[in-house]
């Protein structure tokens, strides 16, 4: 089977991943191929999560591989095939964190100190308004919730946009649109519970595609590999 026929594999035709296991142990260099186009994705984002870049983790995830490829044949199926291959992964991305802290501290993920927690919240806080990309961050967020409250009912969106962006008080809000303080309570909640529902959605749409791997980086991946599984096993189909 030939690198593009693994890729375009079709559902009815698709090997289990015992199957690719097995083929891989014996050699076989395109089931090893379908195997990295199957797991890119999660073995990448897996990978960027503790390095956070991009280039170390592909890196990261080329080396996972070829350490899955030369002890494929010890994979039993006690679990599945994607935990074991992300388990290669998560251990040589913190392998190169550490090397890079330069530091002998154990760099862990079933846990965290408090001083990283409160660390990382304060990153979260922290406002670098001197920065541009988080500038443009900033404005393409702007355009998006604009957006969104040009599509609040306009009686509601009135009510959001005087006590929440302009910060008026109720009572003002109330006498400005001549309507009791109770509808102008009932409409900036609604406002506000139909904003974040709206928000949500864009976010939930958005981070389906979080540290996004297809594409050339896929090739790119499996190129690499095959390129190196071709020098380990030179006679590898």
């Amino acid at each position: 089977m030939t690198m593009n026929a693994a890729r375009q594999e079709s559902p009815e035709h698709r090997p289990s991943d015992a199957q690719l296991v097995a083929l891989a142990s014996a050699g076989d260099t395109s089931a090893f191929a379908q195997i990295m186009r199957r797991n890119n994705q999660t073995m990448f984002r897996t990978a960027r999560s503790i390095l956070r870049d991009d280039a170390e983790a592909e890196d990261a995830v080329q080396e996972a591989y070829v350490l899955a490829w030369r002890s494929a044949g010890s994979f039993r199926g006690d679990s599945k095939l994607s935990t074991w291959l992300v388990r290669i992964v998560v251990n040589e991305a913190l392998t190169r964190l550490r090397r890079h802290r330069r530091r002998a501290e154990v760099i862990s993920l079933d846990g965290e100190t408090a001083a990283e927690t409160a660390a990382a919240e304060e990153n979260m806080r922290r406002v670098d308004s001197d920065q541009p990309e988080r500038e443009a961050m900033r404005a393409e967020t702007r355009r998006l919730i604009e957006s969104r409250l040009d599509q609040l009912p306009e009686a509601f969106r009135t009510v959001f946009v005087l006590r929440a962006v302009d910060e008026m008080q109720t009572e003002d809000v109330a006498a400005c649109l001549g309507i009791p303080e109770a509808t102008v309570r009932t409409r900036f909640f609604r406002a506000r519970a139909l904003l974040r529902e709206s928000l949500s959605r864009e976010i939930d749409i958005a981070q389906e595609n979080v540290f996004g791997f297809a594409g050339d980086r896929c090739d790119r991946i499996v190129a690499r590999v095959m390129e190196r599984i071709a020098d380990i096993t030179p006679g590898g189909r």
